[in-house]
Order: C-alpha cells, then structure tokens, then sequence
C-alpha cells in the first residue's frame, strides 16, 4: 500500500528543497507539467528537464536522463504514466536524490516499494503544486 507523509511533513520537504528534476516536462505550455514546473520555478525552485526528446524547457537546458544532472537534486518529480515509475525509481536510485515525487494521478506499488525498501522518501498521486500552495 502506497504512504504518503504528511501534509505538514511535504510542507516541511518543499521548503528545505531547492532543485527539482521534473521528468518528463513539455515544452507545450499547454501541458500539466510546463505549468507545474513554470509555477515552481517562479516560487524560487531551481527546475531540471529531464526529456530525451526536447533541448530546452523554461529556460533552461534539458538533459536525457536522471544520471545526466551535474549536482545534487533534491526532488525528482515524475510526469511519466505509472507504469514508468519502476524503471524512473532505478534511474532515481543510482543518483541518490532525496525525494521521488510521481504527480497527481501517477502512481506504481513497484515502483514505491523499490525506494521505501531502499530507505527513500516516496510521495505519489500528489501535485507538487497544490502541495507547495498548501503549506507555504
């Protein structure tokens, strides 16, 4: 069964965080995930791209992979459908971040059961967002 923490507890994530990997972020400023990050990037939050298939998202260069960001990260948040999470949370694993984030309607028991057993922080099926507007 999937956990989240707390509301407090993600209030208390999200303000000690400062970068964020957005996997999969469009380029199309229609889309969830441009506006999601585009609101966390105009809250102070440093955002990574992480798509093989665009160059640049807000400004800022994308990478292909998790493995490619120079740095630590501090969130990974994933707009990918759930049944990516597993193979996302292998990739999350091997650069050590310290938060996997899947949004609002994504989530995988594999997936978090892979990082709770390896002592990760797990939050699914919540939008950063939201959680950011809550509790700031």
């Amino acid at each position: 069964m999937i956990e989240n923490p707390t509301r407090e507890e993600m209030g208390k994530m999200l303000k000690k965080s400062k970068r964020i990997a957005v996997v999969g972020l469009s380029n199309n400023p229609e889309r969830t995930s441009y506006m999601v990050s585009k609101a966390m990037q105009e809250s102070g939050y440093e955002i990574i791209p992480v798509n093989p298939a665009v160059s640049e998202v807000l400004g800022v260069k994308a990478v292909k992979a998790l493995k490619d960001i120079e740095g630590h990260v501090d969130i990974v948040n994933v707009f990918r459908r759930s049944e990516f999470l597993p193979e996302i949370a292998k990739e999350f694993a091997e650069i050590d971040a310290d938060i996997f984030w899947a949004q609002l309607g994504v989530e995988n028991e594999e997936g978090y059961n892979f990082l709770k057993e390896k002592g990760y922080t797990v939050i699914m099926n919540r939008c950063i967002k939201v959680e950011h507007a809550l509790t700031k």
